[in-house]
């Protein structure tokens, strides 16, 4: 399967690193190493899925946007036919979109979710294919270890579960060698900080950084103690929501990490052996901040929310508990919200409906 993800990328430009001691310019990837790792941040648009492969175990993590294929056919082109974990950071349908269909089209041993509720089609269906496949089912919580092969997987979070889909994302230190991985799935900043604050030890070389690059992810803080060398941002080219945010460039970047993204980049390929990585992409690119930033009302947690001007946490609580919203106009059904508040949250042209 390494060489197949190596020739699809054979185009792309390629970067080795040791931790703390680059490799020589222009020394190539197989005199650098011989990797055993191969993970795949998946350009999926806007939506998250990204794939592990070493010593032929496969771990998904996301699968992807409900209204595309991409993460199985990403999946069928690199050979994949079975996988051991595949894990459902969070109920949102830019995350577990396609994870049904794996299921039903792939051997899955096992699938991972935090265990909250929705009630949309989609995690419905991911539970119907559950069921009907017969694969075991876990919710992981914080400071599970499991062994995988080579791989270790720490479980940074949730501790417990209150109903707070976005950000009680599953989020997870993986350890391969020397080379340490950090998902957070949609997980904010105050989760963020519940993890510093348990003691886990959260430095890693590679961070995939929280919400697609929103700012209501990746405090400074969760930055400092990840530290990390390279971050990677799943974001689908000219998406509504201006992810990735310019303050989380900005601040990625001032920490000396090296950045990519997939609205840019493409599908971006980490391969390691343990103690060195490349960073392989499919085409170049430099992010940029996000144009028509929109913040989605359906979807959006309760921190996006009171980017709003006019949305404080009570209504921000309300908005959840009562969507979906068919039009920004139907906010005047939460009580305390009149017209004029309607009104004036339309012409920030920040909030916005959308599937």
């Amino acid at each position: 399967m390494l060489i197949v993800a190596l020739l699809i990328f054979l185009a792309g430009c390629q970067e080795t690193v040791a931790p703390k001691k680059p490799v020589e310019q222009g020394e190539s990837v197989q005199e650098s190493m011989d990797p055993t790792l191969t993970v795949h941040y998946i350009d999926v648009g806007q939506g998250d899925a990204t794939l592990l492969e070493f010593d032929g175990h496969a771990i998904l993590i996301d699968a992807g946007h409900w209204k595309s294929d991409q993460a199985v056919d990403y999946l069928k082109t690199a050979g994949i036919k079975a996988i051991n974990i595949a894990v459902g950071t969070h109920p949102d349908a830019d995350h577990i979109g396609q994870l049904a269909q794996i299921i039903g089209e792939f051997s899955v041993e096992e699938v991972w979710l935090p265990g909250n509720p929705s009630t949309s089609n989609t995690y419905l269906n991911v539970l119907q294919a559950i069921d009907a496949s017969g694969t075991d089912y876990y919710e992981p919580r914080a400071g599970d270890v499991f062994d995988v092969g080579k791989m270790r997987i720490d479980v940074l979070y949730p501790e417990q579960i209150t109903g707070a889909a976005n950000e009680e994302s599953i989020s997870m230190k993986l350890t391969y060698g020397d080379i340490q991985f950090v998902f957070t799935g949609d997980a904010g900043v105050k989760e963020e900080q519940q993890m510093i604050d348990s003691g886990t030890d959260l430095q890693a070389e590679i961070l995939h950084l929280g919400h697609h690059g929103s700012n209501t992810s990746t405090s400074s803080a969760f930055l400092d103690a990840v530290s990390p060398e390279v971050a990677i941002y799943s974001a689908g080219a000219d998406n509504s929501y201006g992810h990735p945010h310019a303050e989380v460039l900005a601040a990625v970047e001032n920490s000396g990490a090296e950045v990519y993204g997939t609205d840019v980049n493409g599908t971006i390929i980490v391969e390691t052996d343990g103690s060195a990585y490349n960073v392989v992409t499919s085409r170049t690119g430099i992010p940029t901040e996000g144009e028509n930033r929109c913040i989605n009302i359906n979807i959006a947690s309760t921190a996006e929310l009171q980017q709003i001007a006019g949305i404080g946490e009570t209504y921000a609580k309300e908005i959840i508990r009562l969507r979906p919203f068919e039009a920004i106009e139907d906010l005047d059904d939460i009580s305390g919200i009149g017209q004029a508040t309607v009104e004036a949250i339309k012409e920030q042209n920040l909030a916005c409906v959308e599937e």
